[in-house]
């Protein structure tokens, strides 16, 4: 349990005060100066990755291609939100890769409770979608949709992880927005649905990215062990023919 918990709360107090100081320098530099955030935050990613196992390497990676592709889309094509300096930040690809590892060591720090966690999750969301369309100064309609996508999500595969990373974004989009690191449009392009700025379903994106890269990689995971399966049946095969060919050459020659 010892061997578990040290990765994880190492994982947790990193991906914290780095997000928490790497935003603040953020918010004081220029284009220059965020590329070398940038690079710092992919080496703090790689330094992470080094402490979980293969599997989660590959998954955390995975996010970091989808979700990179996620923020094109809704940032620079779609216009839902834009950031500081009206470009893609160079931090923000390697940062989704911190997201997710951070998500996944809250729900496995807390796996022998995930019903508390996946509870809480749900609870944050629904209040959170609520106040959205009644009392928040901003409407967010946008917001409560994804809040009730998330829920939806929460109850249907019942995966502490997607709870983890619910509570990892909506900080860290408070905190974000709250910098002037990103800001939201008042309103989803082309749709016309009001959003706050954060909307309360902004994690429900993250989940997204994290569904369709865990899917992704189960699937080539499957694939690979297949094509590993269908290899180890033909070698014996083949070898016995070489054999067979190998012996009835031998004959011809002792004739």
């Amino acid at each position: 349990m010892q061997e578990v918990r040290r990765p994880t709360l190492v994982t947790l107090v990193v991906v914290s005060v780095w997000t928490v100081g790497g935003l603040w320098l953020d918010s004081r530099v220029g284009g220059t100066g965020q590329l070398m955030l940038g690079v710092l935050t992919a080496g703090v990613l790689a330094v992470l990755l080094v402490l979980h196992a293969p599997a989660v390497r590959i998954q955390a990676l995975a996010v970091v291609a989808i979700a990179t592709l996620g923020e094109v889309v809704g940032s620079l094509i779609w216009g839902l939100y834009g950031y500081r300096l009206e470009n893609l930040p160079a931090f923000v690809p390697p940062g989704h890769g911190l997201v997710y590892l951070a998500g996944l060591s809250l729900a496995t720090l807390l796996r022998d409770r995930p019903r508390t966690l996946l509870g809480a999750a749900a609870l944050g969301a629904a209040v959170w979608g609520i106040a959205g369309v009644t009392v928040l100064a901003a409407s967010d309609v946008a917001g409560t949709i994804g809040c009730a996508f998330l829920i939806c999500v929460l109850i249907w595969t019942k995966r502490p992880v997607y709870a983890g990373v619910f509570v990892v974004v909506a900080a860290l989009e408070l905190y974000g927005t709250a910098l002037g690191t990103w800001t939201w449009e008042t309103s989803v392009p082309g749709v016309g649905l009001s959003q706050g700025n954060p909307p309360s379903g902004a994690a429900s994106g993250y989940v997204i990215f994290d569904v369709l890269a865990l899917t992704l990689v189960a699937k080539l995971g499957t694939a690979a062990a297949s094509v590993q399966t269908r290899r180890a049946r033909s070698a014996p095969a083949s070898t016995g023919l070489v054999a067979r060919i190998s012996s009835r050459a031998s004959v011809g020659a002792g004739r």
